[in-house]
């Protein structure tokens, strides 16, 4: 099991780097405004699998989360599907930014989040 954090904009390149191509199911992701946290499940293509490549399920959940936004996703239902394609960090007032989750087809995901630092992806 593979278990990665994000302290800073770079490590989340590395977890973005992991996720990249992961397919997620719009049932499997969740906003808990309560709880200031967002969290979704895939299935990523673990690229570091000595035999050879393979899918893995994957959580992903950042903390601290203000708000969240979506835009250009496919609403079909909670068995839609999208396909991540990078996640970034824009600092807006350091430590405080915007994560941007990409999907293909445009879609985004962004979360105005208080600080990176608590973004974390565990990855089994």
């Amino acid at each position: 099991m593979l278990k990665l954090a994000a302290l800073d904009a770079e490590d989340l390149e590395v977890i973005s780097t992991h996720m990249q191509d992961a397919v997620v199911r719009i049932a499997d992701i969740r906003h808990l405004p309560a709880r200031r946290q967002f969290a979704l499940l895939a299935n990523r293509f673990a690229w570091e699998s000595k035999d050879r490549p393979e899918r893995r399920r994957a959580g992903l959940h950042f903390d601290r989360v203000l708000a969240v936004r979506a835009r250009n996703l496919r609403r079909d239902g909670e068995d839609g599907v999208l396909a991540l394609l990078a996640i970034t960090f824009e600092a807006t007032s350091p430590p405080a930014g915007i994560v941007s989750l990409a999907f293909s087809g445009g879609g985004t995901i962004r979360l105005d989040a208080f600080r990176v630092s608590t973004s974390r992806e565990t990855i089994a």
